[in-house]
C-alpha cells in the first residue's frame, strides 16, 4: 500500500470537525472546555451550538466532575483541554468520578507530546497514556493524522463507557482514507512485510512510513501497522504480524514506561517471546523547540525508526 499525503492538517482540527458533524447527528453530545476553545478547534461547534457548549474556565478537575454528572442525564459529553491538563491535573477526578463510576464521558486531550513543540517542558506531557491505560475501563485511543482523528471523534460518541482520546498541535501529512470507518480496538495494517514489524501509533505512523524506503534499500522487508487503539489493544493482530516477522519496533511520542511498547511487550512475553527495539522517549523530560527538532533530539523520527529496525533484525538473527 502506497500512503499518499492528502494535505497537512493539524489532529486538533480533525476533532474540532468531527465533533461539530456528529453533534449533528446525535443531539445527546455535549462540549465542555477548559478556557481553550480556539486552541481545541471547537468555535464552529460552539456557534452551531450554544446552548450544548459549556465553557467551564480554567477549573480541569471540575470540569471532569461536571461531565460525570452530565452522563448521569443520558448526555455524552466531550471534555477537552491540553492533554497535561487533562490527566495530569484531573487524575483524581478521572479515576474517581469517570474510571471507577464507569461514566460514559470522552476525555479529548490535545496538545500531547514532544510536538506541541515551543511550550516545552511543563506542557508536553509524555506520561498520559500510562496514566489512562491503567485505568480500569478506559480505553484510549491515539489517532495518526486528521482525517483518523475525526474517525475517531465521531466513532466514540456510540461507544459506551469512558475514553481518552489523544491528538496534537502540530501540522502534520493528512494520508488516511476520508471515508475509511474507524472501529475501536482494530490495528490499520498499512504495508505488508516480512523482516520486522513496526507498531506505530499518532504522530509516529508517519515517520515510520518515511522509514520504509531507506529500509527497503538495505533489503529489509518491513510491515507497518497502525496501533490507534492502546488499549484495548488488537493482539490477534500483534501476534499475527510477528509469526511472521519475528521482530518488533514500536514507536510512540510518549514515555518508554508505561506506552504502548510496554503494552506489546506484554502480550509478546506471554504469547510469542520476540526481539523488540523501542523507539520512545527514554526517561526525559520534553523541552522547548519544534517539532521536528524535538523529534530527531530524541530520537523518534524516521532515522531512529531505521536504526531500531536493523537492530531488531540483528537481534533476531543471532538467536
Amino acid at each position: 500500500m502506497n500512503l499518499t499525503i492528502i494535505n497537512h492538517q493539524d489532529t486538533r482540527s480533525g476533532f474540532g470537525a468531527g465533533l461539530l458533524e456528529i453533534s449533528r447527528q446525535n443531539p445527546d453530545v455535549v462540549g465542555l472546555v477548559a478556557d481553550l476553545t480556539g486552541s481545541l478547534k471547537m468555535d464552529a461547534f460552539k456557534e452551531a451550538f450554544p446552548d450544548r457548549f459549556f465553557q467551564t474556565g480554567i477549573a480541569e478537575a471540575n470540569m471532569m466532575g461536571i461531565a460525570a454528572g452530565m452522563t448521569i442525564g443520558g448526555k455524552i459529553p466531550y471534555a477537552a483541554t491540553f492533554a497535561n491538563f487533562a490527566t495530569g491535573r484531573s487524575y483524581d477526578q478521572i479515576r474517581q468520578s469517570i474510571a471507577y463510576s464507569a461514566k460514559n464521558v470522552k476525555i479529548c486531550a490535545s496538545h500531547a507530546g514532544l510536538t506541541l513543540g515551543e511550550d516545552g517542558a511543563t506542557h508536553q506531557i509524555l506520561e498520559d497514556i500510562g496514566l489512562m491505560k491503567m485505568l480500569p475501563g478506559m480505553t484510549v485511543i491515539v489517532p495518526c493524522d486528521y482525517n483518523q482523528t475525526k474517525a475517531a471523534t465521531m466513532a466514540i460518541a456510540s461507544y459506551q463507557g469512558p475514553v481518552y482520546l489523544r491528538f496534537g498541535r502540530p501540522k502534520v501529512p493528512n494520508f488516511t482514507l476520508t471515508d475509511k470507518p474507524f472501529i475501536i480496538g482494530k490495528a490499520d495494517l498499512l504495508v505488508e512485510g516480512s523482516d520486522v514489524t513496526i507498531f506505530a501509533t499518532g504522530h509516529m505512523v508517519w515517520q515510520a512510513y518515511l522509514a520504509l524506503n531507506e529500509l527497503k534499500e538495505k533489503g529489509v522487508s518491513t510491515e507497518l501497522i497502525n496501533i490507534h487503539t492502546i488499549k484495548p489493544l488488537d493482539t490477534e493482530a500483534i501476534i499475527a504480524s510477528v509469526q511472521k516477522t519475528r521482530s518488533v519496533v514500536t514507536a510512540e511520542e510518549h514515555q518508554r514506561n508505561g506506552g504502548l511498547g510496554d503494552s506489546i511487550a506484554q502480550v509478546l512475553a506471554q504469547q510469542l517471546p520476540s526481539p523488540q527495539e523501542y523507539v520512545a522517549v527514554n526517561d526525559q523530560f520534553g523541552q522547548s523547540g519544534k517539532p521536528e527538532e524535538l523529534l530527531k533530539a530524541y530520537k523518534l523520527d524516521s532515522k531512529a525508526i531505521v536504526q531500531a529496525a536493523l537492530k531488531a533484525v540483528e537481534r533476531k538473527q543471532q538467536l
